[in-house]
């Protein structure tokens, strides 16, 4: 009989590289909808989508390079970008949906930041889908970091 073991590693995942992994895909998903909004359907860009935007196409790139290999402080490169632009966006929401006044909106020029140009299923807007994305974002990064301390 033969007893002797498999020398295969370990072919378990680390969650934290996961939840990294999650949040590389949803920054990329929403770069890649962001571009095709604006360079293919030529939806007009205001002021808060470019910060926004900003925000968003530095961590599709910052997280892919924290992934391989992973990197412990990943977290503390991405979650800066991410939380501000879920600022932007928190904002952004709430200038659309009436909450804060049009007086005090930073769009003085151009387009107005007020108005939607992208209505899905009667209330998803670009910048609601982009608040959703700076949210599992965040998320995913608090739980990487959690998992990542030493």
């Amino acid at each position: 009989m033969n007893t002797a073991r498999s020398a295969a590693p370990d072919a378990t995942i680390d969650p934290a590289w996961l939840y990294v992994f999650g949040a590389w895909l949803i920054a990329t998903a929403a770069m890649l909808g962001a571009l095709y909004f604006g360079e293919v359907l030529k939806v007009p860009t205001c002021v808060l989508c470019w910060y926004q935007r900003i925000c968003m196409f530095p961590l599709a790139v910052i997280l892919a390079v924290g992934l391989f290999p992973l990197d412990r402080r990943i977290a503390r490169y991405g979650l800066p970008f991410a939380v501000a632009g879920w600022g932007f966006a928190l904002f952004h929401v709430l200038l659309v949906a009436g909450v804060i006044p049009e007086s005090i909106q930073p769009c003085t020029q151009g387009v107005p930041c007020s108005q939607t140009f992208v209505k899905y299923f009667g209330f998803v807007t670009i910048p609601l889908m982009a608040l959703v994305a700076f949210s599992l974002i965040l998320a995913l990064l608090i739980a990487a970091r959690r998992r990542l301390k030493p």
